[in-house]
């Protein structure tokens, strides 16, 4: 979900009130780039340490006529510099007596008798910890501002045809303070709260929204869970720091700083009374996720007062050119600190060229009024504030004038007026309506949308050319009840098929919730053991363009189905449901659902008809939604999913029906591993008591597409597998690079490496083989059936390679041994 948002921005992508700006190049005296020197304005704290490419940029509201530049091996230097120097080329000479000690940039600054070292032991030393997870109880005032900025404008960009009619958007150019280049205001949201917190018994945080304004795009909820996503809360301290769900080094590691940074203790100055040390780091290799900037540090308590992290560009991440964050801290006493301003700009970009015109996505937030002796019950925070309330968005001029921690510049103060008049105009609203239907893939009309056009075509070998057209209500992103419908038709079964399903949700608190739909349609079961009995949810595998091997096994479907859900606690649903359905061969020339009714007469039934309940628990522990309407979007897909469902299926109540009662448990949970990427990892089990035909038993999900598909088995076919008790695992770990930023000839490629286990034991009984009647022989992993993978992700960006193996059953004939499986996405 963040990601298509990031692309759809791309797609639709100076007036300076500091008093001196510089911005140029640092060169050796052949030439040559020295990156990572530090330049500051003489008599400030104020710097910058230069890019992989020796260039810089630095500004001040303050005026300063010189700047000093050092770097260890060459004379530090210092240049006369103007109000506005930004075309600077700075010549370092070198020092003949440090060449011995210091190999520039890609050689590591000597360990012993390095004062940057010492100073770093000591900060590691105070287990520094922040203060409001060391009181039993806290509170604090929070102002959050949250922006996105087309930049990199120029003349080019304005007198483009694509803003013609929109030039008044150009009298809010500004300039971005980090990169120096002129940035267009399209979003700005503002938002105070108020936290509290108690740590005796386990954390318990409780956040509530008092006041939120915001202006920009209409849909604005998605931006903003797309910005709150991508910057998370993350610690200095900590040995990593997560951003865009990757693991950076913290420059401050105590585990992997000293081995993947060079220090140098550059400069020493009071910061609020207090003498500090600075101290300028930089990677000691590229492509790794790593920062390089300075941080200053207190001579005594040894507590981070300021840092600055910028993002080396040669780190393997996707569509992101810069990243830069700055904190500060008050420092409360010897081991205890608060956080007071937190900084983090990145510029989203679909290249990382100087010259690329991409999207700056900013925010600030920052802390007050520290409280650490109000008591709060339990059942305080249990509670949680109605943030749909209206009064929280209405607030006047005078609130926010008087809540904000820090005053919006003069930019900023106009960004609402231009942003409001901006989408009044019809050329705007065009292109608005385009990107939505490009992110959501429904055409909007007046209460209803017609999609999705990306289901429109597909193709399987019973239907053949198979078109499909569908339609939903549509009054806002908070409708409280949706009704649904589609209607396909297949080119070679000729046949209509359709799906038609309602939502009503009675309370928004507690997401009392209930259904009903029905749908008659053509698909291929058995390609997920864990299942629900969703009326419009259909298979990938039932209508690919691209498969392999027979795919005539797909079974034609009645469902009818009727639920009510709640949500007594946040992302904990209970649901308990009903249904009816009938399945049947939808080839049966090929293909069988026969089971014996009569064996001994030879009577066999080719239908099948049931009707079932169920009940089942979800939990999504710190799943992120957006709105609170009946149907939510999901702001990302990394987070822990915990699924428990029973059915029971009635006999006697149809024609052909089974008494049974079946039994799942699925679980997923995505793993962060420091600096070596992430996993994911799925297990699944689950059991089927009674006598059930093949249509209702657990098939072992085969991949028969020559896409990579999560949870199914590359090597194995359709029905290949078949059983009534079993447990699966899945594990698939990507390094994000780890392994080939090392390597010489691979590390510029971005090249990402993947690795995949899966495995699955499972078993029938000897009654439900004898009710089989199909054409289909029941084979159970009674052995456990396993696979393995290697990958390589991240080839152009945008597509993966997978190479499986089969780890046993390869006695068996015409079975696949290996194979080949790509797979598309969009990931940072």
């Amino acid at each position: 979900m963040k990601i298509k948002i990031f692309l759809l921005f791309l797609i639709i992508t100076t007036t300076s009130f500091s008093q001196v700006k510089i911005k140029g190049a640092i060169i050796d005296e052949h030439n040559e780039s020295v990156p990572f020197a530090n330049v500051v304005f003489v008599g400030s704290t104020i710097g910058t340490v230069s890019d992989e490419n020796g260039k810089f940029y630095l500004e001040s509201d303050k005026t300063y006529t010189k700047a000093e530049v050092s770097f260890l091996g060459f004379k530090t230097k210092i240049v006369p510099v103007k109000r506005r120097d930004l075309n600077l080329t700075i010549q370092l000479k070198e020092e003949a007596d440090q060449l011995k000690e210091v190999v520039i940039y890609s050689g590591k600054v000597k360990k012993k008798g390095n004062p940057a070292i010492a100073i770093l032991k000591k900060i590691w030393a105070k287990k520094r910890q922040n203060g409001v997870y060391l009181f039993p109880q806290f509170q604090y005032d929070k102002y959050e501002k949250l922006e996105f900025d087309m930049n990199n404008v120029d003349s080019a960009m304005m007198k483009s045809k694509f803003f013609k009619g929109l030039e008044f958007v150009f009298k809010s150019i500004d300039t971005s303070k980090i990169t120096g280049k002129a940035f267009l205001p399209i979003f700005i949201n503002e938002s105070v709260y108020k936290t509290y917190g108690k740590n005796k018994g386990g954390l318990k945080v409780r956040e509530d929204l008092v006041a939120n304004k915001n202006s920009g795009f209409e849909s604005n909820q998605n931006v903003i869970a797309f910005i709150k996503d991508l910057y998370v809360e993350y610690n200095i301290y900590s040995n990593y720091i997560k951003i865009f769900d990757k693991s950076f080094v913290s420059p401050i590691s105590k585990i992997s700083g000293v081995s993947t940074y060079n220090y140098v203790l550059s400069d020493s100055a009071f910061i609020d009374n207090k003498w500090c040390y600075n101290i300028v780091y930089y990677p000691r290799r590229k492509n790794e996720l790593t920062f390089k900037g300075d941080f200053w540090v207190n001579d005594t308590t040894f507590a981070v007062k300021e840092i600055n992290m910028q993002a080396t560009r040669s780190a393997n991440i996707n569509w992101v050119k810069d990243i830069y964050i700055e904190q500060e801290f008050n420092v409360v006493n010897d081991s205890v600190f608060l956080l007071k301003k937190d900084y983090m700009m990145s510029d989203f970009s679909l290249n990382k060229k100087d010259k690329a015109k991409g999207v700056y996505g900013r925010r600030t937030t920052m802390y007050k009024n520290y409280n650490f002796n109000t008591v709060k019950s339990n059942s305080f925070y249990t509670k949680k504030a109605d943030v749909f309330d209206e009064k929280i968005y209405h607030k006047k001029d005078d609130y926010w004038a008087a809540n904000r921690q820090e005053k919006l510049n003069k930019t900023e103060s106009g960004i609402y007026k231009m942003l409001d008049t901006l989408v009044t105009v019809p050329k705007f609203k065009h292109i608005y309506n385009l990107i939505s239907i490009l992110g959501s893939g429904y055409i909007g009309f007046k209460n209803f949308d017609y999609g999705p056009i990306y289901s429109t075509f597909g193709k399987n070998d019973v239907e053949g050319l198979r078109i499909r057209t569908g339609i939903r209500t549509y009054f806002g992103e908070n409708d409280l009840w949706r009704l649904q419908a589609y209607t396909a038709y297949g080119f070679k079964d000729n046949q209509f098929k359709y799906g038609v399903s309602g939502k009503w949700m009675f309370n928004y608190k507690n997401r009392f919730t209930i259904g009903l739909g029905n749908r008659r349609d053509i698909e291929q079961i058995g390609v997920s053991l864990t299942t629900t009995n969703d009326v419009l949810g259909r298979s990938f595998a039932s209508s690919s363009f691209f498969a392999s091997g027979d795919n005539s096994k797909l079974t034609s479907i009645n469902l009818t189905s009727a639920f009510a859900s709640i949500e007594p606690k946040h992302n904990l649903k209970f649901q308990i449901g009903s249904s009816y359905r009938t399945l049947k061969s939808a080839s049966p020339q090929t293909f069988s659902l026969d089971y014996w009714k009569d064996k001994a007469n030879n009577i066999k039934a080719s239908n099948i008809a049931q009707v079932e309940a169920d009940i089942s628990i979800k939990y999504t522990p710190d799943r992120k939604t957006i709105g609170f309407g009946v149907e939510r979007n999901e702001v990302t897909d990394t987070y822990a999913t915990f699924f428990l469902n029973y059915e029971h299926g009635f006999k006697g109540i149809t024609t052909n029906d089974f008494n049974y009662d079946k039994v799942q448990l699925y679980y997923r949970q995505p793993i962060l591993i420091g600096g070596f990427g992430r996993m994911f990892t799925t297990f699944e089990v689950g059991k089927t008591f009674g006598e059930v035909p093949l249509g209702l038993l657990n098939v072992v999900p085969g991949n028969q597409s020559y896409f990579t598909i999560e949870n199914t088995y590359a090597l194995l076919d359709y029905y290949e597998f078949i059983t009534d008790t079993y447990a699966s695992v899945h594990i698939d770990h990507n390094f994000n690079g780890r392994i080939f930023s090392r390597i010489p000839l691979l590390k510029k490629l971005n090249l990402r490496e993947l690795v995949g286990f899966k495995a699955v034991v499972g078993s029938i009984s000897d009654k439900n083989k004898a009710l089989n009647a199909s054409n289909i022989n029941y084979v159970a992993p009674t052995k456990a059936y396993y696979e393995y993978s290697v990958g390589i992700g991240n080839i152009l960006k945008v597509f993966r390679i997978d190479f499986s193996w089969r780890g046993n059953y390869k006695n068996i004939p015409g079975v696949n041994k290996f194979a080949i499986k790509g797979a598309f996405g969009f990931y940072f």
